[in-house]
């Protein structure tokens, strides 16, 4: 029996907080401010609805996406594809690079005279490097005339 009446107290209980808070609620709407925010609400439902479809329909695929391991195991090989030869042509530029800091820093007795600059210059890969320069040079003044 007291089981009963101590039910019957929290359903009054919880009856009245919500009796309580309804006056709360229709104040709040008696609100200018809260009216104009429901018409305008209600104006924009129709936007609102369409823009809940799409954005439920891109939830779906990405999800649907995101637990497809065989479509990410796809993609990640892709990319693996497409990342691999140019990480390994960085890799051996920059394998070039400090090897050629070593033979340099090794080299410190022998001087580059005009003769041996002059030797230099039939090297072909001094002259691809030479016409690089030269074309990097031209095209960065062409931009600075464009700017101007």
């Amino acid at each position: 029996m007291s089981q009963t009446t101590q039910q019957a107290a929290e359903e009054v209980a919880s009856t009245s907080a919500v009796a309580s808070q309804q006056p709360d609620v229709l104040d709040q709407l008696m609100k200018p401010e809260i009216q104009q925010s429901l018409n305008v609400l209600v104006e924009n439902l129709p936007k609102l609805a369409e823009m809940t479809t799409v954005l439920t329909k891109t939830y779906d695929l990405v999800q649907t996406v995101a637990n497809d391991h065989v479509l990410i195991n796809d993609l990640k090989g892709g990319m693996e594809e497409f990342v691999k030869p140019i990480q390994d042509k960085a890799k051996g530029i920059a394998q070039a690079a400090i090897e050629a800091s070593d033979r340099s820093q090794a080299e410190t007795s022998t001087t580059v005279g005009l003769f041996g600059l002059l030797k230099m210059l039939k090297d072909p890969q001094v002259q691809k490097a030479l016409r690089f320069a030269q074309a990097f040079l031209e095209v960065t003044a062409e931009r600075q005339q464009q700017q101007k």
